[in-house]
């Protein structure tokens, strides 16, 4: 808590002028919060209750806290309860047995509950109910925050849990980027309350990342779609990630504290019920991850936001909210020292590095959001939606690295076993770089939702904005055994030492390139969607389109303009058979208009008639529910397809990617993804994934080779479990082996010439949470007795202490002419201290 307030002292005085209002606002909002009292916002819940022989019962008592109903002579009831935290609700009737159930519901929201009461006055055991089933319809899978809270890992949160899922995959840990069935990271949508956010720019390698936007402490709701995603969201190939975050109905305070850092969130609403908000502050320190690494630094990583959401109601059909966000990542990078060993038993090689320099980078970003959502009736809402987003990049780097590879004494008892001996290597290289970038994005957007009868129209209009102001400069010389490497690919060739050169000396890369672009898009989308019957099954339609317009202008630019038209439809149907078997299929023409950064090629030259990526995506899912060890448990099953055109190639090195910015390239993907969840421990969820990917490209009609993401097999598991004798002993297990991906090369190479993988991809975390106090367990005097949760845990990251390496560093040996990849290794195993609590 100590390095949270003095890290956002230093943000909030380094400049006393700028942040003099900002200050006093967000110390003013926090103690508003804090002093402000409960009030509950609601949701409804209607059915009709019947017996056993499917005749309505009448007089049915429901009764919630103060609240209670009873049905009618149809059976027919309605009720109003709290919304967004969960509520138990008692059915009881003299002549039937009394049913126990518990909601969990977004606050407006009807949900339909239609329970069967049995002959007896025996009680029976709680069902949870929640709003889950029409996003299991739409091929959504919604994850639990409270589990996205406790799963332990390098970099905890939602994409954390995402890892875990069938067709996503990551094989680096200090990254929270994310490839999803054979897509880049560029090709997933993140909204947070239906307002699209973005991550930084210029990011090359995860443990420069810090913080991903989405704060888990203020998280209500996450949904996931992995493809095959309705009109409604945006124009990307691969994946949806929607966030919902909180609406408060009572005082809370939740803290979170370990040695990566910590986090704070305030929630609370007026007494009026108008004014409703959640400010959280995050800080975190990868210090204790990379420092157990193979090479020796100084490192000073400072990672810190402050996140507030505020909502007020100015009547009951008129709400508006705002979102907004500030962050600060600062990365001090000082390389000391470095040995690689690698090779085989009866070859062992060894890389020794010694370095002069740092790398200091910075990003700084703020993002802000207003939304009125207007309620004309039950039936039609409307949402008008304004945000800005504003980055500040820089990356300032001059690291010298001087290497010795060679032999390694292998024999065991010798002094100097471990020892280089025969170098067969010696050489420099010289690093420099001098990149900034500038971005402000603005968008204006109006949507609409109508019901009429058993259908729903969804509708949008949005505009946006986009000033990208960029300076790019690198430059690397490379020097082996006293003599420059030349750019690869140029002439004359360089001989020596066997024979003089003459020509001039130039880096073996040199990018210098400054673009000032401007872009303007206008999309829009309209959907419909329907329930029905089929015969005896239940069907549900969906069919949309999108509309995407985007101009490109700026300094020594061509100014273009592009449109694209994106149909979408999908159809589920739910047979009417003695088994819970649901069948979905879905699919579209899918395109990615091409962001500032897919403009870009690798010289920094920006092409404005880069084309939108264009995707036919088609997927078959089922879902099957039944029960085991009297426990539910759900079998979901995707198999999909994709043939892309107008492909934009592009090469990935640790998390950068670099595009071509062409469109010569087409390529498919095509794979199966499975999961089974459900409670192999009684009261806990637990899955399992599996996935088969195969992704590959043709650039150029040179032929078909593997893409980067060319993630084959995926093997995950999320186990949670407790001590049977002690159940506030806690365990939560994550799991992950990934195949190697293609790569491994100099950004720079033909593709064609480095189709080697990877090694494996093999990780697991485990965490041990003993829980003190929770909603089970409450505390009326002694020190206990403020908390509402209170635990304390011990965390292993890499339990196993694998090596995973997601890059190579490439030497060279002047006399052979032969380059070796030397792996660059990902973090071993790591102990985290860790607490939360909840007042």
């Amino acid at each position: 808590m100590l390095e949270i307030v003095l890290l956002l002292k230093q943000l909030f005085t380094e400049n006393k002028q700028t942040h003099l209002n900002t200050r006093f606002w967000f110390i003013s909002l926090v103690f508003l919060l804090v002093t402000l009292q409960s009030y509950s916002q609601t949701a409804t819940i209607k059915g009709i209750i019947l017996d056993e022989k499917k005749f309505p019962v009448e007089n049915v008592n429901i009764k919630t806290g103060s609240i209670g109903t009873q049905t009618n002579g149809n059976g027919f009831f309605i009720i109003k309860i709290p919304a967004d935290r969960d509520v138990e609700i008692e059915f009881t009737h003299i002549s039937h047995k009394k049913i126990v159930s518990t909601f969990n519901l977004k606050n407006g929201e009807d949900f339909e509950f239609n329970p069967v009461m049995n002959t007896s006055t025996e009680q029976i055991a709680t069902v949870v109910v929640s709003s889950k089933r029409q996003k299991e319809v739409e091929g959504i899978t919604t994850l639990n925050p409270e589990t996205i809270r406790k799963i332990p890992g390098a970099n905890a949160g939602v994409e954390n849990l995402l890892m875990t899922l069938p067709g996503v995959s990551n094989n680096n840990e200090l990254s929270t980027q994310y490839s999803v069935r054979g897509g880049n990271y560029d090709e997933n949508l993140v909204y947070v309350n239906d307002i699209e956010v973005y991550r930084p720019f210029l990011i090359r390698s995860g443990q420069q990342e810090g913080l991903s936007f989405v704060n888990t402490d203020l998280v209500q709701n996450v949904d996931f779609s992995s493809g095959g995603f309705q009109a409604k969201y945006g124009d990307k190939l691969s994946s949806v990630l929607d966030i919902t975050y909180k609406n408060p109905y009572q005082f809370e305070v939740n803290a979170d504290l370990s040695l990566l850092g910590g986090s704070l969130s305030v929630e609370n609403i007026s007494k009026d019920s108008k004014f409703s908000g959640i400010v959280g502050l995050r800080y975190r320190d990868n210090s204790l991850l990379v420092k157990e690494k193979e090479t020796e630094t100084n490192y000073k990583p400072a990672f810190a936001d402050a996140q507030a959401y505020f909502t007020y109601k100015f009547s009951n059909t008129f709400h508006l909210s705002f979102l907004g966000n500030a962050s600060s990542n600062k990365y001090n990078y000082q390389p000391q020292t470095r040995q690689t060993n690698f090779g085989t038993l009866s070859a062992p090689k060894a890389l020794i590095v010694y370095y002069e320099g740092q790398e200091k980078d910075q990003y700084q970003t703020y993002f802000g959001a207003f939304k009125g959502t207007y309620f004309v009736n039950d039936d039609l809402t409307l949402k008008f939606i304004t945000s800005t987003y504003h980055t500040t990049e820089e990356e300032y780097f001059d690291i010298l690295a001087q290497y010795r590879l060679g032999e390694v004494n292998s024999n065991i008892g010798d002094e100097n076993l471990g020892e280089v001996e025969f170098s067969e290597g010696v050489g420099s290289q010289l690093n420099h770089g001098r990149n900034d970038l500038d971005a402000l994005i603005t968008t204006i957007e109006h949507k609409g939702d109508f019901k009429i009868n058993d259908n729903r129209i969804e509708w949008s209009i949005k505009y946006t904005n986009e000033d990208i102001r960029d300076r790019l400069v690198e430059w690397e010389v490379i020097d082996s055994a006293g003599f420059s490497i030349r750019p690869p690919k140029t002439t004359p060739i360089n001989e020596q030492p066997y024979a003089p050169y003459e020509g001039p000396l130039v880096p073996f890369q040199n990018v210098r390139a400054t673009n000032y672009v401007t872009i303007n898009r206008l999309q829009g989308y309209a959907q419909w969607s329907k329930r029905a019957t089929l015969g005896t099954s239940d069907v549900w339609y969906n069919a949309g389109i999108r509309v995407h317009n985007w101009s490109i202008s700026g300094d020594n630019i061509t100014s273009t303009n592009q449109t694209v038209f994106s149909p979408r439809a999908q159809f589920d149907i739910k047979p009417n058979w003695g088994k819970d078997m649901l069948f979905r299929i879905a699919g579209g023409l899918y395109y990615q208009p091409p962001f500032y950064r897919e403009l870009r090629n690798s010289t920094g030259t920006v092409r404005p008639n880069v084309k939108a990526q264009k995707s036919f995506h088609v997927v078959l899912g089922n879902e099957y529910s039944f029960k085991m060890w009297d426990r539910p448990f759900k079998l979901s099953t995707e198999a999909y397809y994709k043939k892309l055109t107008d492909v934009n190639p592009y090469t990935l090195e640790n998390v950068r990617i670099r595009y071509r910015a062409a469109n010569n390239t087409e390529a498919y993907a095509y794979g199966l993804d499975m999961r089974l969840n459900g409670e192999f421990v009684p009261g806990t969820e637990s899955w399992f994934s599996f996935s088969y990917l195969k992704t590959e490209e043709n650039i150029e009609n040179k032929g078909y080779i593997a893409r980067p993401t060319d993630q084959r097999l995926k093997f995950a598991a999320l186990f949670q479990d407790y001590v049977p004798n002690i159940p506030s002993m806690k365990m939560y297990l994550n799991l992950v082996y990934n195949t190697g991906l293609p790569g491994g090369s100099p950004s720079y190479a033909d593709p064609y010439e480095y189709q080697n993988r990877l090694p494996s991809y093999k990780r697991a975390d485990i965490g041990f949470q003993f829980v003190m106090v929770d909603k089970n367990k409450s505390f009326k005097n002694g020190w206990k007795k403020p908390f509402k949760e209170l635990s304390f845990g011990v965390e292993i990251y890499n339990m196993f202490d694998v090596q995973n390496s997601i890059t190579n560093t490439w030497v060279r040996d002047v006399y052979s002419k032969r380059q070796y990849a030397i792996p660059n290794y990902l973090t071993p195993r790591v102990f985290n201290v860790r607490t939360t609590m909840k007042f």
